[in-house]
């Protein structure tokens, strides 16, 4: 069955850097369109960016696109995010999503929290 495994998350200061990671197991996840989907304390999910199988075509939000970079190997199977400056609304729980936007499966979401 599909598996979506996030890592990289933490704890880290504002303007610090992480890089999130997705394990991708169970699926064609080389001919899978993928993205990041997170959820801040008390508010709604929101798409945060999508990749297509050959990393040609990149969907950014237009809120994070300078910050937030998506990538993908898909020799490991593996979905990324790298994440620059980092602000305390960034705090939240990042879930890897098989599919364009909101996706179709998710991860059970890694956690990053944005505090000095």
């Amino acid at each position: 069955q599909v598996q979506l495994v996030e890592s990289g998350g933490g704890k880290v200061q504002p303007g610090g850097s992480l890089r999130l990671s997705c394990a991708a197991s169970g699926f064609a996840f080389s001919s899978s369109y993928m993205s990041w989907v997170r959820q801040a304390p008390g508010k709604e999910f929101e798409w945060v960016s999508s990749i297509n199988p050959d990393s040609t075509i990149i969907h950014p939000s237009d809120s994070l696109k300078a910050r937030f970079t998506i990538s993908r190997d898909n020799a490991k199977n593996t979905l990324y995010l790298q994440m620059n400056d980092l602000k305390s609304e960034d705090t939240a729980r990042y879930y890897c999503a098989m599919g364009y936007g909101m996706g179709s499966q998710w991860g059970q979401g890694t956690q990053v929290t944005v505090s000095s």
